[in-house]
């Protein structure tokens, strides 16, 4: 009973069994780093790197052309996500660079700049837009355009940053690797939905538990690089509360704005809650998988840390949002 009532409780506030897996995984690398630094056909690294293509292969045998076709007409409710996601996002963290930039904290002000330049999460997206009564199909068409706009535009935002400070960025190599890695499955998945899609919609329970998982094996091996060169050493506990509360308030500021624009452009209910739900939120699945091909392995872990904290923080703030708007829709039915 007590189990259940715990689980239950941490569900309820967003804080789901990944949140707390992501920090062992961080206690792990710090304990034992010897197995994510190590290279190999079958070391850890390699694992993660083959499973971030499945996940992508069957993140894709879910989508269909005419789901796709379908979600193109509502074209103001995509250019707010898409502006604030891609646009909005950046300017706001690139002019708190003269504010919050110094030798010791570059690393990490990287790593915000990253999480800004980062596409919108789908599975999560969708679900709290599902919860609040928002329009899921077109959640669903943004989340998922989200993600494979993001393999071009987080790449070309980062080149700016990173040849500006290190003075070698190859964007051309990034993206052909992103693109092997990513986009390739995506359409060998969508090429593929008519025969296999069913097993996608079937398991997607399963698969969603595999691609958290791969995700956990990135975060390790990420962090182990890190602590094996002891980059973490100039870093305490307020500077980790000080990042939280800088990722609160970006959180607010982008949901915000995004719910100021939706009422400027008069959307109705359901397109204002895809909006402020596609469009505040980032993507811990494309953070890590970009992550490895961006940055050097050494630096991955102090880079990521920003994308995991903020991960943590819009599903906690975003659960309670969306229920909080479930509960508000059905006290209007019994009102009516």
């Amino acid at each position: 009973m007590a189990k259940t009532s715990l689980g239950s409780l941490l569900a309820r506030v967003g804080l789901d069994w990944f949140i707390l897996a992501l920090l062992a995984m961080i206690g792990l690398a710090k304990l034992w780093p010897e197995p994510g630094i190590q290279e190999g056909p079958l070391s850890i690294s390699s694992l993660a790197s083959y499973g971030v293509s499945l996940i992508f292969f069957f993140y894709g045998l879910r989508l269909n052309f005419a789901s796709l076709k379908a979600g193109l007409q509502n074209y103001r409710l995509h250019l707010v996500i898409h502006l604030t996601t891609f646009i909005v996002f950046p300017a706001i963290v690139l002019a708190t660079r003269s504010l919050l930039l110094t030798t010791e904290t570059q690393l990490l002000w990287l790593g915000i700049f990253y999480v800004a330049a980062l596409p919108s999460t789908v599975s999560s997206s969708v679900v709290m837009v599902s919860i609040a009564g928002g329009n899921i199909p077109a959640a669903i068409f943004n989340a998922s355009i989200s993600s494979l706009i993001g393999v071009f535009i987080t790449p070309l935002w980062m080149s700016f940053l990173l040849a500006s400070t290190s003075g070698q960025y190859d964007l051309g190599s990034v993206i052909g690797k992103l693109t092997i890695q990513v986009i390739v499955p995506v359409i060998a998945g969508i090429l593929l939905n008519r025969k296999l899609g069913w097993f996608a919609d079937q398991y997607k329970a399963y698969l969603r538990y595999f691609d958290q998982l791969t995700i956990l094996l990135i975060v390790y091996t990420s962090f182990c690089e890190s602590f094996s060169l002891n980059l973490f050493a100039d870093y305490s506990p307020g500077d980790l509360v000080e990042l939280a509360a800088m990722m609160l308030a970006l959180f607010f500021i982008i949901f915000g704005i995004v719910h100021l624009l939706s009422r400027l452009l008069h959307f109705n209910r359901e397109d204002r809650i895809t909006a402020l739900f596609c469009g505040s939120k980032k993507s811990l699945v494309q953070g890590s998988v970009m992550a490895n091909v961006l940055f050097p392995g050494t630096i991955a872990g102090v880079v990521l840390l920003p994308i995991m904290v903020f991960h943590a923080l819009q599903l906690i703030i975003a659960s309670i949002i969306a229920q909080r708007m479930q509960q508000e829709k059905n006290s209007e039915v019994i009102q009516s």
